[in-house]
């Protein structure tokens, strides 16, 4: 007597500003015995993983914050800007990074740029230790010590981050 196996496998990830994407796989097959399903159904779980895993990736599209909030615009239903998204690393790197910007006449969108490729994320996305990578490459890149005193022990990290190491 045969006997139908079905499985199914899903995986749902978080993405920035509330949002999330999900995949799913199912597969139907056939044993020849409920004896096989043990087996079979290791095989398919590992398979539907690997598939899922192998496709869920690449993120797509990824609301900007304030989206959808009043038709397409971003702005608040009640037609006010939104509140600024506050910054993942500490007050001081923030305030040195915009210092560093201001200073050596940076375009901003070069540095989101450098950020982006650099951690995959946004400026005011990146974690603390992203921040001082970032501040570390802007200062190797453009010089000047953005108000660090003599660098401290920073310097071992520029030139690591200078030869490509994480």
């Amino acid at each position: 007597m045969a006997v139908k196996l079905i499985a199914n496998y899903s995986k749902r990830l978080g993405l920035p500003g509330y949002s999330s994407h999900q995949f799913a796989v199912s597969v139907e097959c056939e044993i020849a015995s409920v004896a096989d399903a043990a087996g079979e159904s290791g095989r398919l779980y590992r398979l539907l993983q690997q598939s899922v895993d192998s496709q869920i990736v690449a993120t797509g599209f990824v609301p900007p914050h304030g989206y959808g909030m009043n038709g397409d615009n971003g702005n608040e239903p009640n037609g006010r800007e939104p509140a600024e998204a506050p910054w993942a690393c500490s007050d001081k790197q923030r305030d040195l990074i915009l210092r560093l910007v201001e200073e050596h006449n940076l375009d901003k969108g070069a540095v989101e740029a450098l950020s982006r490729e650099r951690f995959g994320k946004s400026v005011k996305q990146l974690s603390k230790l992203e921040a001082s990578g970032l501040i570390d490459e802007l200062i190797a890149q453009h010089g000047g010590n953005g108000g660090r005193g003599n660098g401290g022990n920073r310097r071992g990290r520029r030139n690591a981050y200078a030869r490509g190491a994480a």
